[in-house]
């Protein structure tokens, strides 16, 4: 074989081995994000262990405020921490660290005994995995560029974004037929004891080595970058320094690309409503729809793997017409899907129009990061999605707050539906006003 003929077909194998490696890394974080945060620890927490909690104030309430807190956290140190990333070529030993902190605080959250004694351990050890997760998130949605091309960077996003789909898919199929399923003292197909909370301990265990052992592949195949930062004084600067130099950087990126702003404004609106979406459908689907508490699992599952499906699709039309395109059609299939949810009952439409909507919130998210990584400048993915993260948090409080308002209005928790709706009309209206990345 001629030597350049073969020194191509190995950069291309080392191509996709990186974009696989990368892969795992989202089909591990469901470990995080599926079964701590979502499904199953955090009701464990609510439900059993604070469940005898005295005083006035529920442990659904100190539960939310921690992860309120957390977002607060997250919001103030995420851009300077994506900016001293890149600053110091750090990107990759970033993650691992992160990463690690992260498994170390899951692996915590086996001692949280169910007893309301132990709920303020549960607590912090769940917003700590939270500020750490998404601090975590920041060198690995920067990483998407290094694993990528021009030509098929919205594929390999949609790669990545199905994998956490499935990977929390399968993770949470495991834990509900190992560890959780049944009646009596013991659960399980493994007949773990339920006492002291083992069954759910046990599976915050089976969730730290899940997200420990899908971290390594990224971190062995993917390379470090070097430092970018022109000024070698900029990569040893202090947490105060990193603040002055994130403002000058913003005020310079107001004056050089104001789209840039303006997207980040028009994405942390309309990734709210998506968020809103998984946040309270299973609410809806039992007290408006009439789906059985013991279907709302399967419909997850089925949520999952349409939203997984859309983004592997998406991501080939990502490369063909532009991020924009993708999520301006995603998003008016979504309102439109939610618009005929309000007028409609039973579980057959629920399971209908539900999975539409959730076949859309893939596409929807997986372009918003391709958007982002093509108008970043080389060398600062890190510090942009640093200002992703930031943005997000900034009004993570909307979609909640009109579909409470909603209910509230209109005496219906149908009516909540109208408040997500909102969300993500204006969420689209301020995407249309922001420039394609491939537009000047």
């Amino acid at each position: 074989m001629d030597t350049r003929a073969e020194n191509a077909v190995v950069g291309v194998a080392t191509a996709r081995k990186q974009v696989f490696a990368w892969g795992i890394w989202d089909w591990g974080s469901a470990a995080f994000n599926a079964v701590i945060l979502t499904f199953v620890f955090s009701v464990y927490l609510t439900d059993a262990v604070g469940d005898d909690l005295p005083g006035s104030i529920s442990a659904t309430s100190w539960f939310s405020w921690s992860v309120g807190i957390a977002g607060v956290v997250i919001a103030v140190l995420a851009p300077v921490s994506g900016q001293r990333f890149d600053a110091r070529g750090k990107r990759k030993r970033s993650l691992a660290l992160l990463t690690g902190l992260t498994v170390v605080s899951m692996s915590g959250l086996y001692f949280v005994k169910d007893d309301y004694h132990y709920l303020w351990l549960g607590l912090v050890l769940l917003a700590a995995g939270s500020i750490l997760f998404e601090l975590a998130s920041i060198p690995y949605n920067a990483m998407l560029r290094q694993v990528s091309t021009p030509e098929n960077i919205g594929r390999v996003s949609g790669f990545g974004w199905s994998m956490g789909y499935f990977g929390g898919i399968v993770l949470l199929l495991i834990c509900y037929v190992g560890f959780i399923v049944g009646d009596g003292d013991t659960r399980g197909l493994f007949g773990l004891t339920t006492d002291g909370g083992l069954n759910i301990r046990v599976v915050a265990l089976l969730a730290a080595v899940w997200f420990a052992v899908s971290a390594i592949p990224v971190l062995l195949t993917v390379p470090e970058l070097p430092s970018t930062a022109a000024d070698p004084g900029a990569a040893k600067a202090g947490m105060l320094e990193s603040y002055k130099v994130l403002f000058r950087d913003l005020r310079e990126l107001w004056s050089a690309d104001r789209r840039s702003v303006y997207f980040l404004a028009a994405s942390a609106l309309f990734r709210d409503g998506l968020a809103g979406v998984f946040t309270f459908g299973a609410v809806l689907a039992v007290s408006v729809y009439g789906i059985g508490t013991a279907d709302v699992l399967l419909f997850g599952v089925a949520a999952n793997v349409a939203a997984g499906l859309g983004a592997i699709t998406a991501g080939r039309f990502d490369d063909r017409v532009g991020p924009k395109a993708v999520i301006v059609f995603s998003l008016t299939a979504m309102i439109l899907a939610g618009v005929v949810l309000l007028f409609v009952s039973g579980p057959l439409m629920f399971w209908v129009f539900g999975l539409i909507l959730c076949l859309f919130v893939g596409p929807a998210q997986s372009s918003s990061r391709t958007y982002l990584a093509r108008l970043a400048p080389p060398g600062r993915e890190g510090q942009f999605f640093g200002l992703y993260a930031t943005t997000g948090r900034a009004v993570s409080f909307l979609a909640p707050t009109l579909f409470g308002l909603f209910v509230w209005m209109f005496d219906a928790d149908r009516a909540g539906i109208g408040g997500l709706l909102v969300v993500l009309v204006i969420g689209l209206g301020a995407l249309l006003a922001v420039k394609s990345p491939d537009k000047v």
